[in-house]
This record gives C-alpha cells, structure tokens and sequence, in this order.
C-alpha cells in the first residue's frame, strides 16, 4: 500500500543500550546507573538498582516475530534488532515498513517513571536525555525524541522541558505520577493549580506533553493482578484514562486553553465511550467535582480539543473516527516492541483504514502529528 503523503508513526521506541546511562549519567550515581547484566537462564536484563524486577530484554525488541515465538527472558542484547539504539540503522527498518518518520519514547526509561527515589530519577532520566539527543541528530527530520523530566519540582521542572527543547527533542513523556507526590500518595497531582506555571511553560515552548503507559504505578505491572496476568496486561490502558480524567475534571484544560496532552499507546477505540461517561459524571453528579474548579464546557468537550490519541492496530479507532475528533488522532507502529505492527503496517493500514475519506487517512496517518510536532513532511520521503 502506499500513499501520496509521508506516513508517520507517532509512537516507536528506542531499545536503551547497556551503555546509555553508565556512560551519561552524573558521576555522583555511576555506581548504581541502570546497567545491563545477563546469564544462562534469564538472557540479557536491564537491572534498576532500587526497583526489585529487572527488565527482560525478550519483548522490548520483538516487532516481526509470531506471538509462538514471543518470551520475556532468555534473550540476547545483540539478537535485538540493532535500529533500537543505533541510528543508521533505523531508516532502513522505516522504509521496511513504509514509515518516513517517527516520534521515539524510551523503553527502560518507561520504568524508571517508577522509580521511588527522584534524585536517582533525575539523574537517570538526563543521562537518556543526553543520549537520545544523539541517537535523534543522526536524522533529525524523521528520529523526533521525546525527552523525559522527574519533575522533582515545579520550578526544576520547567527547566528540564527548557533544555529539552534546546536539545531539539520534540516533545516531553511526563511521569505518570509527579514528582512532588509523597510515597503515601499525598501532595500535588496534576490538576492541583500549583502546577499551572509548568503547563503555561510547555504552551509557551509549543512542546507536546505526552502520557505514556507503563508510567503510573497503576499500570506499571504492579502488584498481583486480579485474574490471571493477562488481565494485568489491560491494566495498562486504565491507568492512562485516570490522568486524562484528572486533567480534565481538575480544570486544567479550563485553565490552560492552549495545552496539548498526547495519550500514549492506549488505544483510541475506547474514546467515545469515555467521553460520554465523563459528560454523564458531569451532568448528574457535578456535585462531586473539587471546590473551586467550573468548567465552561463539557468534559467531553476538552478531551476532543486537547487530547491526542495514539494507536497501533486498534480497528475500533478507525470505524469509531466520525464519533470522536479525528483531528486529535495519531496512528503509531510502536517499533520494536512486542506490540508493534512492523513490518506488517502497510497490510494491516490498508484493511483497517479502508473506510476513511481520504483526508481522515491523511490526517490520522500523517497530518495531525506533523502539525502537533511542527514536522515538514515536505522534507520527508513518501513510499513508493
């Protein structure tokens, strides 16, 4: 299949390299930087001192294999596909999938959100940014990072997403939790008005603000889950609609007219459902909101202006695109991980999209995230 536009994945992934936080980090924590270790039984691991399960290297590279083959441990770093963290690589496995372009999140860095200790989460995450600053110079037209804050504080935040865009990254992958949180869950989360001057910071630098899954604590795998692991695994997606729930019904949209959230890897099909349940929240039992907060819209309202979905093989977000804001719509292939649709995503794009009008296709394959990014998809090849 191809199209007369640049097709551009709004969200792929780096696979972090053993040297990507030793090499970068602050000296003051090289000797307990996240590091690669390995043996017979569990294969390569990404071990976080302070977190107590490493991270298998088997499904954070596995785009292309059949599900039969799919396994968490036992895995070689070098059996990998090598794109993951080296960039002259990456454009021959873009063209492999017909992809042009891609907005690149980290994958061990998606961990470390949860991480209880915010200096070491500080250190970590400019370790990565320093990194795939690199990695993205190499094509910096189609490699568009995203780089990472800890948010320790408001004020160190809004430095953080400063320098991120000085680095030329393109947007910035939130904690799914604040910095400023206690361990016991008290302090100010996201719709608290204390973090007003970081939203306005973001508005004024033009930088996409992204929530990505796997980094809240209650969509991180924690826990035993209710029912069998695979229930576990839909976790994922519940956690990422109750920061999109507190962003709205905490007035922080209201607030800040101009701020732009993606909502990462969650899917989109479920949207037009979770709209009409925020609008019957709202309707019938307003009386719960917080002191203080009025909206002057529907909260259903918000989530269309503000709130950009990204979405892999999701066939419900293409049929469903007339009952949300497919201007707000971002396909993704999600490379390398186990979920992604490489190298298969112009087959599965031409049955799934096949219902679209010809500017749905380009907005939700192209047009939305190269106008959310600033990207010029003139600059940018179109498959053949």
């Amino acid at each position: 299949m191809s199209y007369p536009f640049p097709v551009i994945s709004a969200d792929s992934h780096i696979t972090e390299p053993p040297n990507c936080y030793v090499d970068h980090i602050d000296p003051a924590f090289r000797d307990r930087a996240p590091h690669m270790v390995g043996d017979d039984e569990r294969g390569d691991v990404f071990v976080i001192p302070g977190m107590g399960r490493p991270i298998a290297m088997g499904l954070v590279a596995a785009a292309g294999k059949p599900a039969e083959e799919l396994t968490i441990g036992g895995v070689r770093f070098d059996e990998l596909h090598r794109s993951g963290w080296d960039p002259s690589h990456r454009l021959a496995d873009q063209a492999r999938d017909g992809v042009s372009a891609e907005v690149i999140y980290p994958t061990v860095g998606m961990m470390i959100c949860n991480h209880d200790d915010a200096d070491f989460k500080k250190a970590c995450f400019d370790a990565y940014n320093r990194w795939i600053a690199g990695y993205c110079s190499e094509a910096p037209d189609r490699l568009l990072g995203c780089g990472q804050t800890a948010l320790r504080t408001i004020e160190e935040g809004i430095a953080d997403i400063e320098a991120i865009e000085a680095a030329g990254l393109r947007g910035v992958m939130m904690p799914g939790e604040p910095g400023t949180l206690t361990p016991d869950g008290g302090g100010a989360d996201y719709d608290d008005p204390a973090w007003d001057p970081f939203w306005e910071a973001a508005v004024d630098l033009g930088l996409p603000l992204s929530f990505h899954i796997l980094t809240s604590r209650s969509s991180a795998f924690n826990g035993k889950p209710r029912g069998s692991r695979l229930n576990g695994f839909l976790g994922i997606i519940r956690g990422i609609q109750d920061i999109m729930g507190t962003l709205v019904f905490g007035g922080v949209f209201e607030r800040h007219p101009g701020l732009r959230i993606v909502c990462v890897e969650a899917d989109a099909g479920w949207v037009p459902h979770y709209m009409y349940r925020m609008d019957h929240a709202y309707n019938r039992h307003r009386n719960w909101m917080a002191p203080g907060i009025e909206l002057s819209k529907l909260p259903s309202e918000y989530f269309a202006e503000h709130i950009y979905t990204t979405f892999q093989d999701d066939w419900t977000a293409f049929r469903q695109a007339d009952h949300m804001n497919w201007r707000r719509l971002m396909w993704a292939n999600d490379f390398p991980h186990s979920d992604s649709t490489w190298p298969w995503s112009q087959e599965m794009l031409a049955e799934q999209a096949a219902g679209l009008t010809d500017e749905q296709r380009q907005a939700i394959l192209s047009g939305n995230v190269a106008e959310l990014y600033g990207i010029d998809t003139g600059a940018l090849p179109v498959a053949a």
